[in-house]
């Protein structure tokens, strides 16, 4: 493993192949894998129409890392900002992001640096495109463009 410990974090409202994506690989190079999971209030603060309640979202996800990635270590953490236990954990190592969320590493270097923390290393992951080229996505699965691999419908 390269890593000890890294973070990711995500809505995870309707899991989908984008976020097999990013947690496959934050289990391929990490000992442990913090996953900032975000509350019911800030994925409304950012404008997000959820379809799942923060519970079912979490138990959603558990499921899936048990299921798919068996006997990796692993914390969900409740997100309440864009970073949660990454800004404070000063043994995290690197934050994996997509492509379209790529700019809060920088922010979130610059936060560590005022808190005396060491720089993450931002590891980029692409977003994974449906059939038709487009990225998959939370919304168009729930518009019934495509299913949660990214057919169309």
């Amino acid at each position: 493993m390269k890593y000890e410990i890294i973070a990711l974090g995500g809505t995870f409202d309707i899991i989908h192949a984008g976020h097999i994506a990013l947690l496959k690989r934050g289990f391929a190079i990490s000992k442990k894998v913090i996953i900032g999971l975000t509350s019911d209030k800030f994925a409304l603060k950012n404008g997000k129409e959820l379809v799942n309640k923060y519970e079912k979202r979490h138990s959603s996800l558990k499921l899936l890392i048990e299921e798919k990635f068996l006997g990796s270590k692993y914390e969900i953490a409740k997100l309440e900002n864009d970073f949660g236990p990454a800004v404070v954990e000063g043994n995290v190592e690197a934050l994996i992001v997509s492509t379209e969320t790529q700019d809060k590493g920088e922010i979130l270097n610059k936060l560590r640096a005022e808190k005396n923390l060491q720089p993450v290393k931002i590891i980029s992951v692409s977003m994974v495109l449906a059939e038709d080229g487009n990225r998959i996505s939370t919304t168009r699965i729930r518009d019934m463009e495509i299913d949660f691999n990214g057919k169309l419908r």
